[in-house]
């Protein structure tokens, strides 16, 4: 079973698999792209504008995966090779 399976925003219901599916192609590592979704929703649920066109009834996770899979939302690295810090 897909760790991926269990990523839900909260009121949207569950995410559109053609967005996981893009996203993963972009980030391989599971947990790392599970980390960057959910920084991500928290960011948009806080007021953060989409950097990506919402169509329909996507939800905060599938916002966050599109952003992903077209290259808008990227993972920083820092000087040490280390993930940022918030």
């Amino acid at each position: 079973m897909s760790p991926f399976l269990a990523i839900q925003s909260r009121g949207a219901g569950a995410m559109n698999s053609q967005f996981l599916d893009e996203a993963s192609k972009v980030i391989h590592e599971p947990q790392v792209l599970i980390n960057m979704v959910s920084k991500r929703v928290r960011q948009l649920s806080a007021g953060s504008r989409a950097m990506v066109p919402v169509e329909g009834r996507m939800g905060l996770a599938d916002i966050a995966l599109a952003e992903i899979a077209q290259g808008k939302l990227v993972l920083a690295e820092t000087s040490n090779g280390q993930e940022p810090e918030e």
